[in-house]
């Protein structure tokens, strides 16, 4: 019998409203990096934390990445705390954005993860691409009717 090697199980999470090639990017490269990727799709009470609504519903958003090539799983992120999402799936690595990258909050979550063994990887965020932008060019065109 040979050794079989463990597979290496990554994680990253997002609200993927208004799905665009940053969201594509990174998935593509966590999938690079991991043998089996779970993404989390923000849930749409998580999102109203920030004062935002999406403008897909959340089922809908979890469709759209499941049907991502390089997803193997989507579970609903209904809780910002990423460690409590840890110790559900017990991942190895974390992928995020690095706009997150040196803030308080992720200094914490980078040794409580490193404590575990879970390393954590920083994407570059993709310039010039994003839902928050989508969403003002799309009021923008439409108030210039």
């Amino acid at each position: 019998m040979g050794l079989e090697s463990k597979k290496m199980i990554g994680y990253t999470s997002g609200v993927y409203d208004l799905f665009h090639v940053g969201h594509l990017n990174l998935l593509k490269n966590a999938k690079g990096l991991c043998d089996h990727l779970i993404v989390g799709v923000t849930s749409d009470e998580l999102v109203a934390y920030k004062n935002k609504k999406a403008v897909i519903n959340h089922s809908e958003r979890m469709e759209i990445i499941r049907s991502i090539r390089y997803v193997d799983a989507v579970v609903p992120q209904n809780d910002m705390d990423k460690f409590k999402m840890w110790e559900r799936l017990k991942f190895d690595v974390m992928f995020v954005g690095d706009d997150w990258f040196k803030s308080e909050k992720w200094k914490k979550l980078d040794k409580q993860f490193k404590d575990v063994g879970v390393k954590i990887i920083y994407f570059p965020y993709t310039e010039g691409t994003s839902s928050t932008l989508i969403n003002e060019t799309l009021i923008n065109l439409r108030n210039h009717k």
